[in-house]
């Protein structure tokens, strides 16, 4: 632990040896690097990377869309926003907003007559999650012409789970005739609150992150940067729900039945301390 401190510690306190940043014009007299007053605006741009390097290789990796689903909730794929104090202060904002729903459907066969039309139902299940994440922080930054080195600090804020409720729809009803036949199970789930496979719910998350990077003016207020981090993080899951339609049996009774069952799990958290660099990320920024 202490040689993790010692470590940021003397890599933020060398950062400062960079000179201050400087004014910089291209040969057409046009400001290449922020000034005061400006902002900035960024994305992750590996996605738009990845598309354009396999544009040509057939049908591989190159859906543009397909960048952007499926994603673990993280700040790498946040949108990034800077307001300039001055030429070697900024202050820097990132958020994410992620919704998700999705319906499937399973057809079933329930004639199984040889030779027969097959007779189809349909199960639905319908998923919908969102996920919130929050930052906020300061950066400094020194260097020299074109490339820039910058270094600061920033807080994390993190709610919402990628599968916090689902519901599912049973054409079929749960009773002795239907069990026969094999079309249904006596036990299914009807809906859950949290992840079934978890069995995790929404959960909470604050960071303190300190960070350190470069970046590349490659044209008039137009950057590429890429950077390295170390903070701790602290989450807290909400508990899971799932309700359960079950054909049996229950206590007491004396013939068999459909009831409901609703079953909870405990809350969690974790702490954790590492460095990171956000997914190997390269952000893209635009400044105004």
């Amino acid at each position: 632990m202490k040689k993790n401190l010692f470590f940021v510690a003397a890599l933020f306190a060398g950062s400062v040896a960079f000179a201050q940043t400087t004014e910089i014009k291209d040969a057409n007299d046009l400001v290449v690097t922020p000034q005061a007053g400006d902002w900035g605006l960024g994305f992750n741009a590996n996605p738009l990377f990845n598309y354009v390097g396999n544009m040509f290789n057939g049908s591989t990796a190159n859906s543009f869309n397909s960048a952007f689903v499926n994603q673990t909730p993280n700040s790498s794929n946040a949108i990034y926003g800077k307001y300039f104090k001055d030429e070697n202060t900024a202050y820097r904002g990132s958020i994410r907003l992620m919704t998700m729903s999705g319906t499937s459907n399973v057809q079933i066969d329930t004639n199984t007559a040889v030779g027969s039309s097959p007779e189809y139902i349909t199960d639905s299940y319908k998923q919908s999650g969102s996920n919130i994440v929050i930052g906020a922080g300061i950066e400094k930054r020194r260097g020299h012409n074109r490339l820039q080195g910058y270094y600061g600090g920033e807080v994390l804020i993190t709610l919402g789970g990628t599968q916090p409720k689902s519901t599912n729809t049973y054409e079929l009803a749960l009773d002795s005739a239907n069990l026969a036949n094999g079309y249904v199970t006596n036990n299914r789930v009807l809906s859950s609150k949290g992840n079934t496979t978890t069995g995790l719910g929404t959960s909470f998350g604050f960071g303190l992150r300190g960070f350190i990077g470069a970046e590349y003016f490659f044209a008039p207020k137009i950057s590429v940067a890429a950077e390295y981090g170390w903070g701790l993080s602290l989450t807290r899951t909400g508990g899971n729900e799932v309700i359960t339609e079950t054909y049996g049996v229950k206590d007491g009774a004396t013939s068999p039945s459909v009831y409901e069952t609703t079953t909870t799990t405990g809350k969690s958290s974790s702490f954790g301390i590492d460095t990171d660099n956000l997914g190997g990320a390269i952000r893209l920024m635009f400044h105004f």
